[in-house]
């Protein structure tokens, strides 16, 4: 009696467990839902800025499949679902889920381009480009958040080459590169980068100082090496460190 009794109680707690995690899952579900639904609004309203007013397929699949909660820190992660920067330590933080958004579906980038990302940071946006099939290199300065988003990739199973050292300078064994994502302010275009974009491609690139508004910056080189420039909408990034 007492082993039917026992057996009993531990199917309730079992189900009582289930019924959490399932209410936990519909919460997380839904503000999931609400982050990405706010996201594409915003996007709709930067139309006249933006050129396009939603986001392709591909992007939506990808941002959707990228799980952003693995890449902050533990203390972050019930702001996860929150459309703003999170910071990640070192003064460094991962970008606004507007600004992923945004940045990935400007680059034009499908499966086999070539990318060269300068900041890996979480590693959140290296992850996004990879899922949509891209073939990304990325740069960090600052060895801690390297090794952590090389392990947090690498965990996710994301294939993306990351090493430690200035991304001003590129990775000029792998260019030239179909895309060039800068993802922390300069006050100028790097050279380097300039260099190893592909003719066609496509670079996007915070300009300004931190102490004023900033301009993401689209940089387009065509067929004959002509380069361009576009600003496209005022943006927040932390400053690129390092010595130029």
């Amino acid at each position: 009696m007492r082993m039917i009794f026992g057996h009993l109680v531990g199917l309730l707690l079992l189900a009582a467990a289930s019924q959490i995690i399932c209410a936990d899952q519909d919460v997380i579900g839904q503000a999931e839902r609400a982050l990405w639904g706010d996201v594409e609004f915003q996007i709709s309203r930067l139309r006249s800025e933006l050129g396009f007013d939603q986001l392709s397929p591909a992007v939506r699949g990808a941002l959707h499949e990228v799980p952003r909660q693995r890449f902050v820190p533990d203390g972050q992660r019930r702001h996860v679902y929150e459309n703003r920067p999170l910071p990640i330590g070192h003064g460094q933080t991962i970008s606004q889920p507007l600004i992923v958004a945004i940045m990935t579906e400007l680059l034009q980038i499908g499966p086999g381009a070539r990318v060269f990302e300068l900041g890996t940071g979480s590693g959140y946006q290296a992850a996004v480009l990879a899922a949509l099939g891209a073939e990304v290199y990325s740069v960090e300065i600052i060895p801690e958040l390297a090794e952590r988003a090389h392990v947090t990739l690498d965990a996710l199973n994301y294939k993306v080459a990351t090493r430690i050292g200035d991304g001003y300078h590129g990775w000029k064994e792998a260019a030239p590169f179909d895309a060039i994502i800068v993802t922390a302010a300069v006050d100028h275009i790097p050279p380097p980068l300039i260099q190893q974009l592909k003719p066609g491609g496509r670079m996007l690139v915070p300009i300004g100082s931190r102490y004023l508004t900033q301009k993401l910056v689209l940089v387009t080189r065509d067929e004959h090496g002509a380069v361009r420039t576009q600003e496209m909408l005022p943006v927040t990034f932390v400053p690129l460190t390092g010595q130029h």
